[in-house]
């Protein structure tokens, strides 16, 4: 029986089977993101307060961000134990499960008992289970990028592999939307109860996304892989034994995508109003609306590179935040609610959105696909746990040390670009190649 190419399968998917795979994508890493940054707008504003209280109100906010930090050195893990179901059994029974880690996890911490009430066990199970979300998040991002690339072909691949990067920003909006209204009650209620319910409401959205995912059926590409008898017995041997050195060019590649991101959409919170005495809502606000305009531009960026491909977008995003670095911490040194706004939007809603909206992408076109699920997720996990979630720790650090100065931290975040173009420059445009 004559095999079927990738082109062939691809073809033969409907235009309505691509679709439904692309919203399964996007709402089910739309969710995911949503209870990951509960956490990170939570652990400005709650967590260093009910579960780390300390005589000095830094060291209890550097706790809370170590909690923050932690779970990404724990998503590399996630990302080969998931991904290596994904590559050896399939890559939908692998996203039912890493959402049902995702949202078990969430729902729990909006039930925990703060400190006062059982002491040093409530930051031990917060961790616990803050760590159970980065094995979540580890297989999840992998596994819905794969779902829509592998889904699309040469001609729309950019634009379907940057609907799942979208669920970050959708993601990031509604969870500091939920956060921003409960934040309207009075104080005492929030620090009381209020932060509990959008971590406690978020089993309704888990249960509708497990509801999508089960109705899918696997990718064009991966049923080529299975029937053709390609699949890696050790996708991770494989991976870094045949893979290695697309595997550090993902490291290097994530790092600004990553890096000043949390410095945009978590740092600045804590920043404007523990630092510059912004009013909480006015940065909440301010991330709410970057982040909206980030989800409408990153799918017109992802089209974008179907025309002029990915490293272009890439490189031109990763410059424009080298000369933004010293405007953006400028411009909230002002004090004025909007400018904090404007350089949120800038930073967050426009320059970073080409570089997220292509990474995924690139990433898909530089591993073979018996072994992409481990090596996309390995590249930007390993990528994520370097420079992602320590990026609000340092920041904050070097606030510390420096007497309060924002020029190291707008250093460090050129440091992250200059890395990562480093590290695209061993990259060339396969956007026109089918994968």
């Amino acid at each position: 029986m004559a095999q079927l190419s990738t082109a062939d399968v691809q073809t033969s998917v409907t235009r309505k089977t691509s679709v439904k795979a692309l919203i399964a994508s996007l709402i089910g890493s739309s969710i995911e993101w949503f209870d990951y940054f509960l956490y990170g707008t939570a652990a400005s504003l709650v967590f260093n307060k009910l579960f780390f209280p300390a005589d000095d109100d830094v060291v209890s906010l550097l706790l809370s961000y170590l909690t923050f930090a932690l779970p990404f050195f724990i998503r590399p893990l996630g990302g080969i134990v998931f991904s290596h179901i994904g590559d050896k059994i399939g890559r939908k029974k692998t996203l039912v499960m890493t959402l049902s880690l995702m949202g078990g996890s969430t729902v729990l911490i909006g039930l925990l008992p703060h400190y006062n009430a059982i002491g040093v066990w409530a930051p031990i199970l917060l961790i616990t289970l803050r760590c159970i979300q980065g094995l979540g998040i580890g297989g999840e991002w992998g596994g819905a990028l794969l779902l829509a690339v592998e889904y699309s072909n040469k001609n729309n691949r950019g634009f379907f592999g940057s609907i799942p990067q979208m669920g970050v920003t959708i993601g990031m909006v509604f969870g500091t939307l939920a956060l921003s209204l409960m934040s309207m009650l009075p104080d005492n209620q929030f620090m009381s109860w209020g932060w509990r319910v959008p971590f406690i409401m978020s089993a309704v959205l888990v249960f509708i996304g497990l509801w999508i995912r089960s109705g899918l059926d696997e990718t064009p590409a991966f049923k080529e892989s299975k029937e053709s008898g390609e699949v890696s017995r050790v996708p991770i041997l494989d991976t870094l034994r045949y893979h290695w050195k697309s595997v550090l060019i993902a490291v290097g590649a994530k790092v600004v995508e990553t890096g000043p991101f949390y410095i945009f959409g978590t740092f600045v919170i804590s920043y404007a109003t523990n630092y510059l005495e912004y009013d909480r809502v006015d940065a909440l606000n301010a991330v709410l609306i970057a982040a909206v305009v980030a989800t409408l531009f990153i799918p017109y960026m992802g089209k974008l590179s179907d025309r002029i491909g990915r490293k272009p977008l890439y490189i031109a995003g990763t410059i424009a935040i080298i000369l933004y670095a010293f405007p953006y911490f400028y411009l909230m040194s002002l004090q004025s609610v909007l400018l904090l706004t404007i350089a949120t939007i800038i930073g967050l809603g426009i320059l970073w959105a080409p570089i997220t909206a292509v990474l995924g992408t690139m990433f898909s076109e530089i591993f073979s696909t018996n072994v992409r699920y481990t090596g996309v997720s390995l590249g930007y996990q390993l990528g994520a746990a370097l420079a992602g979630g320590t990026a609000p720790l340092i920041a904050t650090a070097l606030l510390e040390a420096y007497d309060d100065s924002w020029v190291p931290v707008a250093i460090y975040m050129i440091v992250t670009a200059v890395i990562s173009l480093i590290a695209i420059s061993a990259v060339r445009n396969s956007h026109k190649q089918e994968l």
